[in-house]
């Protein structure tokens, strides 16, 4: 069920992310890994994941169009990310998908570097899935979906205080209306010891 309510929130924001201005691009909710949805095989589409601030604060680093943005612009990146994706969400073939993304040679980017992290924690390799996620932040520290997912990596390792600070990472960064926000909270709101999360 929890994996059905997350393709259904990435599907929305993707939608939403379609019909936005072009100055307010959210990250995708659970699931989404970022990047252009894989089934729509003409998107060269980078969303950028910094949301906008919520009024009264303070941005935490000015967005701008880097290389590391750009790469969804080159076809064959973006086909190979597509790929790499529908192997992870539509086959969990975790192992191919490592390998998928590392033959993409942008291992530096948020959202590969993520997926990569993801894909370790499936597998159950939560030190090198640590490694991942702290390379996708250290190249974008607003980067909502690792914030998600490096939470749900804390929980899995009963570091419920480590996973709150996350929470707040993601309410500093889109709010707490965002998916990113919802999700993290309602597994923080389960009791400990109720298994892997998504």
């Amino acid at each position: 069920m929890i994996k059905s309510a997350i393709r259904l929130t990435t599907l929305a924001t993707f939608l939403m992310a379609l019909n936005a201005p072009a100055s307010f691009t959210p990250a995708f909710g659970a699931g989404g890994g970022g990047g252009p949805d894989p089934k729509d095989q003409g998107s060269s589409y980078y969303p950028r994941s910094s949301y906008p601030q919520p009024s009264g604060t303070k941005a935490t680093h000015r967005v701008k169009k880097t290389s590391k943005q750009s790469a969804f612009e080159d076809p064959v990146f973006a086909k190979g990310y597509r790929e790499a994706y529908v192997t992870i969400y539509d086959r969990n073939d975790y192992a191919a998908a490592i390998e998928q993304l590392k033959a993409l040679g942008h291992d530096d980017h948020p959202n590969v570097a993520n997926l990569i992290g993801y894909s370790y924690r499936r597998l159950g390799d939560y030190k090198l899935a640590q490694v991942w996620y702290e390379r996708a932040l250290k190249s974008d520290p607003n980067h909502v979906l690792t914030w998600q997912y490096y939470g749900l990596w804390q929980i899995e390792q009963g570091n419920r205080d480590q996973a709150q600070y996350h929470l707040s990472r993601i309410a500093a960064i889109c709010g707490t209306d965002c998916a990113e926000y919802r999700s993290l909270a309602e597994t923080l709101e389960k009791p400990p010891g109720t298994g892997l999360v998504y």
